[in-house]
């Protein structure tokens, strides 16, 4: 009966859809562009002894200064992006996040070095199962998870925080313990993540620039999701070399 009363609002519903699902295909689109390059210049620089001898000092095998600062630049582009949104065009956007995907290829090199190919592979499948599995939930669950995404980013800063005293304590327990909470936490982020961009697309009423720029915020996002959650399972299934 009230699909009688209001015969707009089974298309209005439709359209709201429609609209979410192509926001979100274009923010899948450029997460999948941003994770190819990481992939490919992590493996190109990882085989380039030129490259490693930037990073790592053969005297000591720790990092250089300059492979601290590549190692570092990337959450600088992060903090760029959020502080500065509103200023950079969608186009100035689009190739920040692409040299920010660039340099995490270059931070990321190291995995090659430390695991076999074979394991990073194994990782990479399961990451995608699991990455998929959660996005699909995020969508198509009723439930709001809003709620829930705040508690997983206060468990979010509890990791950095752990992680930032065992970098001095180095324990292996609480290594194990920090790498089993970012499997939870990066996996009910993910779900969490997809709900909120599908009610952003959802409530769209302007495209353009802005929600280019929105678009591919949302990318990085989901690409972010997915690295960290490949980096804390590549703990568990990753062989060393």
């Amino acid at each position: 009966m009230n699909e009688l009363r209001n015969p707009f609002s089974q298309e209005a519903t439709f359209r709201s859809e429609s609209v979410a699902q192509s926001f979100l295909a274009s923010v899948f689109s450029w997460m999948f562009v941003a994770l190819a390059i990481t992939a490919l210049v992590a493996y190109t620089a990882a085989g380039s002894p030129s490259f490693l001898q930037i990073m790592y000092s053969a005297e000591t095998g720790s990092m250089t200064i300059l492979g601290w600062i590549i190692f570092l630049s990337p959450f600088g582009l992060v903090l760029l992006m959020s502080a500065a949104f509103s200023r950079l065009s969608a186009t100035t956007l689009t190739l920040v996040f692409i040299a920010y995907s660039v340099l995490m290829g270059l931070s990321l090199s190291f995995i090659f070095l430390a695991y076999t190919g074979a394991s990073i592979a194994k990782t990479f499948v399961i990451t995608s199962g699991m990455f998929g599995l959660m996005a699909v939930v995020g969508y198509t669950t009723k439930t709001d998870l809003s709620k829930f995404g705040s508690i997983m980013m206060m468990g979010l800063i509890g990791i950095i925080i752990a992680s930032l005293v065992n970098f001095f304590m180095k324990s292996s327990t609480m290594d194990y313990i920090i790498s089993f909470l970012g499997v939870l936490i990066f996996t009910g982020l993910t779900a969490y993540d997809v709900q909120k961009l599908k009610r952003i697309g959802a409530g769209a009423i302007q495209q353009g620039d802005t929600m280019r720029k929105v678009t591919i915020m949302g990318a990085l996002t989901l690409y972010l999701d997915f690295i960290n959650l490949f980096l804390f399972l590549l703990r568990f299934f990753g062989n060393r070399k």
